[in-house]
């Protein structure tokens, strides 16, 4: 079988959308307004797992525009891309770590996606010499790991993902390599139909050096014979498989289906790896994001589910300051800990913001001082 030619057959028009989902006059005019904004693309496979009778149906929320993309609440950039970028498709936050933007094309466009702003557009961000890149790579021997992302790299053809791998595989300062791709999830056919691809992943992930891919599970349906079977080959390939997942309104904002989720990954080889809060994407924030109380709570109940190794994630903010991890909660507090910074200064820092009951981000809360919170009592009661 053909991937590629299988992957052109997306459902990319509302015409072709309503052949499968019933849409009334009103939603449709909506959601040309949406189009003309951020394009649609839907594998046909994925479109299968949706319940065309339950408008609310998860899988549908996930792939399917509707008219709440309209509101323009948020922004595009809000983890600081832009001012991270070291040379188009580059990118340099933490010190150990580089992203190359290899594409902005993906297998589906995922209807709250962070990199709205470029992924199925045209995108002046994507890298444009590779050898530049690795050559920043080289003078800066602190990066131990390179992450290719996009858009979606095994959108790419075999011989250019090799370009890659066999450029940065041999600088002896990274220690592994990692491609961030939903295919698994949205488009599995891409892994079970090309042997060219398992091969390719044979030859560069080597017991010294291992290749990860970090996909991307948000909920136990998206776990089917055709999701688990293409990790079995990444597996098999010798690929470490780890998994992201986002909290997403009307998803998976429930102990039961985020515990059922991340048990599952488990079974199937997949590491959880972190829960990401929803950030605030201009288009998505509105309809998506969760507030931090609520989500913090779905989390913990969640991990009463939970067992070891299914509980390894950390729930976490992709932060413009870095990564930041939702410790707890106590009394009118939150507690927070940078999990990874772009100022080192702060890795590892431990602080505080008063609770509001709706705030959805870091940016939406009071700071306050470490000496309020211990005046309080709070951390010894």
């Amino acid at each position: 079988m053909d991937w590629l030619k299988e992957l052109k057959r997306n459902i990319t028009t509302l015409e072709e959308l309503k052949a499968y989902l019933p849409l009334d006059p009103e939603e449709e005019a909506a959601l040309r307004r949406v189009l003309n904004l951020h394009p649609m693309s839907i594998p046909r496979y994925y479109l299968s797992l949706i319940n065309p009778e339950d408008p609310e149906d998860p899988i549908r929320k996930m792939a399917v525009p509707t008219a709440q993309e309209l509101v323009a609440e948020g922004e595009y950039d809000t983890s600081g891309e832009h001012e991270n970028t070291k040379l188009p498709g580059l990118q340099h936050k933490y010190a150990q770590t580089a992203l190359i933007l290899a594409t902005t094309r993906c297998a589906m466009y995922c209807r709250y996606c962070f990199r709205k702003r470029l992924v199925g557009l045209k995108s002046q961000e994507v890298i444009r010499r590779l050898e530049a890149a690795a050559e920043y790579i080289r003078q800066h021997p602190e990066i131990n790991n390179v992450l290719i992302s996009g858009g979606d790299p095994l959108t790419l053809p075999n011989d250019l993902l090799e370009q890659f791998l066999k450029t940065l595989t041999p600088i002896p300062h990274l220690r592994f390599v990692r491609i961030g791709s939903r295919v698994p999830v949205t488009f599995p056919f891409r892994i079970l139909w090309d042997d060219e691809l398992i091969s390719l992943f044979r030859r560069y992930s080597r017991p010294e050096k291992r290749l990860f891919v970090v996909t991307h599970f948000n909920h136990p349906r998206e776990i089917t014979p055709e999701s688990t079977e293409a990790v079995a080959r990444l597996v098999d390939a010798g690929v470490i498989v780890s998994n992201q997942t986002v909290l997403l309104r009307g998803v998976n904002d429930d102990p039961e289906v985020l515990a059922d989720l991340q048990n599952r990954l488990v079974s199937i080889g997949v590491n959880p790896y972190y829960v990401f809060q929803c950030r605030p994407v201009k288009r998505v924030k509105h309809h998506f994001q969760v507030p931090l109380l609520e989500g913090y709570h779905i989390v913990e109940e969640a991990k009463k589910r939970l067992n070891g190794h299914s509980k390894r994630f950390r729930y976490a903010m992709s932060h413009r300051t870095g990564k930041v991890e939702i410790l707890g909660v106590v009394g009118d507090y939150f507690v927070f800990k940078y999990h990874q910074a772009k100022d080192p200064a702060n890795y590892g820092k431990i602080f505080f913001r008063r609770v509001n009951p709706t705030a959805g981000w870091l940016d939406d809360l009071e700071p306050v001082d470490e000496e309020e919170v211990l005046a309080s009592g709070c951390l010894t009661a």
